[in-house]
């Protein structure tokens, strides 16, 4: 969980520091770094969404990423054919990685992930958690292939 409040005490700005929930679902051998494969739940009046897969990652990381993708190209087409990846892009195609690969704009990403949005009414309903779940399962498998490019175990 995210914390919400700052120390107001001697501050002029009462405002919060947030304005939402959010909760983070990590890989359990990456406790202590924020920058991790995993599931994330955001939780704002009209800004509510579940995501998965990886924001952020170290230069490392992101290397190994790009290499799976390179090196299990067919793994990552099954994948790209079951989910819709997003993320902060460079504008050319790192060094070392051809142009002309076929998952070349997918070799500019510096993040990794889904992003279902949920309604006010999706999130106050009593089926909330199932509709997480499965948005959630929907994501694994991007989450796994992540993981696994980071020798973590899936």
């Amino acid at each position: 969980m995210f914390r919400i409040n700052r120390d107001t005490r001697f501050s002029g700005d009462k405002s919060p520091y947030k304005t939402n929930v959010g909760a983070q679902f990590r890989h359990r051998q990456c406790t202590r770094e924020v920058h991790s494969p995993g599931f994330y739940l955001h939780l704002e009046p009209g800004q509510s969404f579940v995501s998965t897969g990886l924001w952020h990652p170290g230069p490392e990381t992101l290397l190994q990423i790009r290499q799976r993708i390179k090196d299990k190209t067919r793994a990552w087409k099954a994948l790209r054919e079951g989910c819709e990846v997003s993320g902060e892009a460079l504008k050319r195609v790192p060094q070392g990685f051809d142009p002309n690969h076929p998952f070349a704009d997918d070799f500019k990403l510096k993040d990794f992930y889904t992003h279902q949005p949920l309604t006010d009414r999706e999130v106050c309903a009593p089926d909330f958690m199932e509709r997480f779940t499965e948005a959630c399962r929907q994501g694994a498998p991007l989450v796994a292939f992540l993981t696994k490019a980071m020798e973590l175990p899936w």
